[in-house]
């Protein structure tokens, strides 16, 4: 079929062309191109992510070697110089306003009532070498960066991506991201401020999370526990009360409504105390939602393992940055196009075959062999989460 577009073609079809265009603007990233201009700075990284290629000596000669296959995107081959050093200076945020669109676009698709939403909120830290101690200095011996990330785990997708040095605390990222009202917030202890708390609480928000060890309950109320559930969870107590009135230096807590402590025996024998202002939904409810968080857990590593998210094509904050934020934008990518087609349900699998087949001209939904592909076509059906049922080994 000398008409049908290549697979990477098919792929960044998905990338808001239109928005992107604005963003260049916005943030005038192409007055100092050097030759090479943002949208060939996009593909070529988008590339480097769906293809594995180990750095940017990789991308640059697989590229130069896709010459004819490349012009179909409006672009010609790089340099490995003139890579670098947009990586280096072209400003991160246009990638990160980017993932910023490419996120409310799909999440404007996908949710249009929020009321009744869920989100996992969490962090995944990368490490990076001496070379990058200027910026991202943790430790005396260890240098990296974060990803926070609020994941809607029924869209399997992130709604909201930062990413900053290692040494920002989770709870200062927290603070600064959008609250959906309406919504329910899961998170672990590295969120712990009552201040927060009360900010969700007023919005309307569920909130579910685990009390510190040395968090005391005024207790107001006991209630009935159920029995043992069938994945081996056993209930030890439901009761609703209050939090310290005072704080540290004898503050007043910020955070004055009831909460409820539902204590839960976990499969290893330890007790966990999941905290939430929800008085209404069953114990049960509660701990299945605090046991949700283990989502995020696989979509970082997913991510980590199947995109280029571990070995960075440069150390400069700038570049280091402008990297997560791309890699986030092919995991998008990748849900899209794998949304088009319904021959192949697998999120790892489908991804090993875009990769397999980048640069061929192939429809997306025939990377399978006609003898692998399923006999009878089904409309498309709800996909199981990455991570969720499969991540990879």
């Amino acid at each position: 079929m000398p008409d049908q577009h290549t697979v990477l073609y098919q792929v960044l079809k998905h990338v808001p062309e239109g928005r992107f265009e604005e963003l260049v603007k916005t943030h005038r990233s192409d007055e100092a191109a050097r030759g090479l201009d943002s949208k060939t700075q996009l593909v070529a990284l988008l590339y480097g992510q769906l293809s594995g290629a180990p750095g940017l000596r990789a991308i640059v000669s697989e590229l130069e070697s896709h010459q004819e296959r490349l012009s179909e995107l409006g672009c010609d081959p790089v340099r490995r110089s003139t890579l670098s050093d947009a990586n280096r200076y072209r400003p991160a945020a246009l990638f990160g306003d980017l993932l910023g669109a490419v996120l409310d676009q799909v999440h404007r698709g996908l949710r249009r009532h929020m009321d009744g939403a869920t989100y996992l909120i969490d962090s995944t830290s990368v490490r990076l070498s001496a070379l990058s101690e200027r910026w991202a200095r943790f430790s005396a011996t260890a240098c990296g960066a974060k990803a926070h990330i609020v994941y809607d785990p029924d869209a399997d997708r992130p709604i909201h991506a930062v990413v900053t040095p290692a040494r920002v605390t989770d709870l200062t990222v927290a603070k600064a991201m959008p609250i959906t009202a309406g919504a329910t917030y899961v998170f672990d202890l590295g969120y712990y401020d009552y201040g927060w708390w009360a900010q969700l609480h007023a919005a309307d928000c569920r909130f579910v999370t685990r009390f510190k060890t040395n968090t005391p309950l005024t207790v107001e109320e006991e209630r009935a526990v159920p029995p043992a559930s069938a994945d081996g969870g056993v209930i030890l107590s439901d009761r609703v009360g209050r939090l310290p009135e005072r704080q540290a230096s004898r503050r007043k807590n910020p955070f004055q409504a009831k909460v409820r402590e539902v204590r839960v025996r976990i499969e290893t024998g330890k007790v966990l105390r999941i905290l939430s202002n929800d008085l209404e939904a069953t114990a049960q409810e509660i701990a299945d939602l605090y046991k949700r968080r283990w989502a995020i857990e696989l979509f970082f590593r997913w991510v980590k393992q199947t995109l280029k998210i571990r070995h960075f094509v440069g150390v400069s904050e700038n570049a280091v940055r402008i990297q997560i934020a791309v890699a986030l934008i092919a995991f998008v990518l990748l849900r899209l196009a794998q949304a088009t087609q319904d021959a192949i349900e697998s999120p790892l699998t489908f991804a090993r075959l875009v990769r397999a087949n980048l640069m061929h001209r192939r429809p997306i939904d025939q990377l399978l062999p006609p003898e692998a592909r399923p006999k009878k076509r089904q409309a498309l059906k709800k996909r199981r989460p990455i991570g969720l049922q499969e991540a990879p080994a």
